[in-house]
């Protein structure tokens, strides 16, 4: 009741410019100032806030951030798992987004010393992605940057989803997720999502997990028409798909019997941001090669 009555007071006593925003984990976010210092805890924010045009406001990111390029010459706070809590302090944020994958304990430090921390969580659907590019925008006082990012995206998502209408055949598909051999996505996580959309069938899709692992006995009765590997680079790729060729269980699989094992980049797959929709497109054109020509 303390809570909810000091909220109510704080939002009062804010201008609608200001007001309040929540994360997704329902934490309340005032408004009161535009942030000039921010630290990314997770790749993938880092990439919203550069497409948002917020680079110059950046002063720290993961070791993981590597895109845009220039993500590369900003300071590294660490890992996602294991951020430096020292140098964080040291950057001065105004602004720290962070992301699901973060510690708790390591938010809630943060918050003990007094740092704005905005908490993202790693969306079940594409849908959920525009979600996530609009509540960036608004608590780094970049709004209008965001519906334009936002609305591009749904708009090349719509151009996509529109070509597959009237598609009747939609393969049987198996996500190797981060090159892990039989580690795939179910029901509830984006990757699922990004499958369906894209004109295929997640033959994991009714696991009620988002994240698990296939054995080899599921794999062969259900029997994909296509394997996707999700791999950082063109080597891991090659060394999963010899894996799958090597183990003579497989030999029937219709996926494997026909060569069509295909690499689809961790890093633009893996990461819940803009790149998204270009992940989208690469798989369409893997699942209907007959309508979508290969990405640029």
């Amino acid at each position: 009741m303390i809570h909810f009555l000091f909220f109510s007071l704080l939002a009062a006593s804010l201008s609608p410019q200001q007001g309040i925003v929540y994360d997704d984990f329902k934490t309340p976010f005032a408004l009161t100032v535009t942030p000039q210092r921010i630290v990314s805890l997770a790749p993938n924010i880092t990439e919203i806030l550069f497409a948002l045009g917020l680079g110059d406001r950046i002063v720290g990111v993961t070791r993981y951030c590597d895109y845009p390029a220039q993500a590369l010459d900003k300071e590294k706070i660490g890992g996602m798992v294991d951020p430096n809590l020292e140098k964080i302090q040291s950057l001065r944020p105004d602004l720290i987004v962070g992301f699901r994958g973060n510690p708790l304990g390591v938010l809630n430090k943060l918050r003990y010393l007094h740092f704005p921390v905005f908490v993202l969580n790693l969306g079940s659907s594409l849908d959920g992605l525009f979600q996530t590019i609009e509540k960036v925008g608004r608590v780094t006082r970049a709004e209008e940057p965001a519906k334009l990012l936002a609305a591009g995206l749904k708009e090349k998502h719509q151009v996509i989803r529109a070509a597959l209408r009237d598609v009747s055949k939609k393969p049987k598909a198996f996500l190797s997720v981060y090159g892990q051999g039989l580690w795939t996505c179910g029901e509830g996580s984006y990757l699922n999502d990004l499958l369906v959309q894209a004109g295929g069938v997640n033959i994991a899709g009714k696991i009620g997990r988002r994240w698990l692992q296939f054995n080899r006995e599921q794999l062969i009765h259900e029997n994909p028409d296509v394997i996707i590997v999700m791999a950082k680079d063109e080597e891991r790729f090659i060394h999963a798909e010899k894996s799958f060729r090597a183990d003579p269980r497989l030999k029937d699989v219709r996926a494997v019997n026909d060569n069509n094992i295909y690499w689809l980049d961790e890093n633009i797959a893996g990461r819940f941001g803009p790149r998204l929709i270009d992940a989208l497109a690469a798989v369409a054109h893997i699942l209907h090669p007959e309508i979508f020509e290969a990405p640029r």
